[in-house]
């Protein structure tokens, strides 16, 4: 049940904190996306969260780069690549400037896998190194969703077998059936 009267665009302090407070407390806002004069409204069922250059799983593992430049910056930021020539992977950069941590948006609404969601929105590299506000044409919304503890489900993220003992952490959130 969303209250109207709450809706308000996240602000970089939302994302300024530790990846894996983030990644988890997303469930239940909604990735807003407006094409022309059309805005879609997803809530956010799934994220995964890359946590800093330690973590295997991340992109920032082996430092910076001009393909993740984006991870080093201020939380708020959305870092967008391409993965298998074919689908884009959409993340909002999360924590202090410096430190590279990321959530990747996984599912929101109907569309239950990241190249799935960023394929309808029509989200690709131009959204890359953009602000996650209104003036970009896509941002998060809170509207009032709240997401009880017991509602959220942790697993290992996907696709990630080469990170060795990063592939089994828990940085996966994603609301548990029936939520």
């Amino acid at each position: 049940m969303t209250n109207m009267q709450l809706r308000h665009i996240l602000s970089d302090s939302f994302f300024c904190r530790d990846t894996r407070i983030v990644a988890r407390e997303l469930l239940g806002k909604f990735l807003v996306r407006r094409i022309g004069k059309e805005e879609i409204a997803l809530m956010i069922t799934e994220t995964e969260a890359y946590d800093g250059p330690h973590d295997k799983a991340s992109h920032a593992h082996r430092g910076e780069t001009p393909r993740n430049e984006v991870m080093f910056r201020e939380a708020g930021f959305w870092y967008v690549y391409l993965v298998y020539g074919v689908y884009h992977m959409l993340n909002i950069v999360t924590g202090e400037r410096g430190y590279p941590a990321a959530v990747l948006i996984r599912g929101a609404g109907e569309y239950d896998g990241p190249g799935k969601l960023t394929k309808a929105l029509r989200i690709n590299r131009q959204q890359n190194g953009k602000k996650a506000r209104r003036s970009s044409g896509l941002w998060i919304e809170d509207r009032g969703v709240v997401i009880p503890k017991l509602g959220i489900q942790k697993a290992p993220r996907i696709g990630v077998a080469y990170a060795e003992e990063w592939a089994k952490k828990p940085y996966r959130f994603l609301l548990r059936a029936g939520e």
